[in-house]
């Protein structure tokens, strides 16, 4: 195996340039520094990870914690982080933390201990008031799909509320005035803030939400957008288009819809939220929101690293938009 002495010495150089030039910190000359890289790739140097965090006491690693990578929007964000590691010559190290506040602080206490200073965290379960003690004692904490004013120069988040308006609109602009809604049961910030547009939408359209067409699957999945639309249905409301959580419960409305008979978007129109690869595969392909989390986050990676070598108490926000992706899935009510 390449040792760092290797590259030092075909280099003609000491072992501490050859550490500055592997680590892009510390003065090199240019000639110097493109001299050693070059010997570097030449023989296939790999630094020693483990080695860099003993002597720096923090590892090149990004920690990501997650409620679980196999659901695709969460799979999809880890994927978005890794892709700013290998651009910052890190690695990456993905926690599932599904269920419970204390899954969530087991998973961050998990990543300290390996050394890592910078950390995405995607949190569902834990309070306001815990985020920002952890953020106190972590610098490069950052947190992704979540804002919270007291730290919001480490949240990198989505307009929800907007998003939820502009689906709303769409809707609205092609004739829809009885809209029905199906969320999640238990229903977390992101359902109830993007309920919130909705509400806002049909009030500014001059119409008023009918809470009778509000469904409620008890997972935010095909099976919780079969079980929401199939309440609404067997309870014989009427109403000729769905704005459904995210696209997994859209899908699962059209899943339900067909099984009925019913057509999509002929017969009802159909709204999701996210633009996960499914929306696509689905028949017919999905209106939604587009949700930019692989883009968020590459983001919140970037900045997670950044803050881990020099915090910054810059009071500056990282605030993302959703834009509408139209698709097949709605129609104009003059064509119902």
């Amino acid at each position: 195996m390449v040792t760092i002495k290797d590259v030092a010495r075909v280099a003609g150089v000491s072992t501490s340039t050859v550490s500055r030039v592997v680590r892009k910190q510390g003065k090199v000359g240019k000639v110097c520094r493109a001299k050693v890289q070059k010997v570097i790739d030449e023989l296939g140097y790999r630094p020693n990870i483990n080695a860099q965090a003993l002597v720096s006491k923090k590892s090149n690693s990004l920690g990501v914690v997650i409620p679980l990578v196999s659901m695709p929007f969460f799979g999809t964000l880890a994927c978005g982080a890794e892709e700013a590691t290998k651009e910052n010559h890190y690695r990456v190290l993905i926690s599932n933390a599904y269920g419970s506040e204390k899954a969530e602080l087991d998973a961050i206490d998990s990543l300290v201990q390996h050394r890592c200073g910078a950390i995405v965290f995607h949190s569902m379960h834990c309070s306001d008031d815990t985020l920002c003690d952890l953020a106190e004692k972590i610098p490069g904490l950052v947190f992704v799909n979540r804002l919270i004013a007291k730290i919001a120069h480490r949240c990198v988040w989505l307009d929800n509320n907007m998003g939820a308006q502009e689906a709303t609109k769409h809707l609205v602009s092609n004739g829809h005035t009885n809209i029905a809604i199906v969320s999640r049961k238990n229903i977390n910030p992101d359902a109830q803030v993007r309920l919130d547009g909705v509400r806002t939408a049909i009030s500014n359209a001059g119409l008023q939400l009918d809470n009778t067409l509000i469904g409620y699957g008890t997972t935010a999945d095909l099976a919780g957008g079969k079980e929401g639309v199939s309440a609404l249905l067997d309870a014989g409301k009427k109403f000729t288009a769905i704005l459904a959580y995210n696209d997994n419960m859209a899908v699962g409305i059209v899943h339900e819809l067909h099984s009925r008979g019913i057509r999509v978007p002929q017969d009802i129109s159909v709204v999701g939220f996210d633009d996960l690869l499914i929306s696509v595969a689905c028949i017919p392909e999905l209106t939604t929101m587009h949700y930019p989390v692989r883009e968020m986050a590459h983001y919140a990676a970037n900045l997670a690293i950044e803050l881990s070598d020099n915090e910054s108490s810059s009071g500056k926000t990282h605030l993302f938009m959703p834009h509408l992706i139209e698709r097949d899935s709605v129609s104009n009510v003059s064509t119902l």
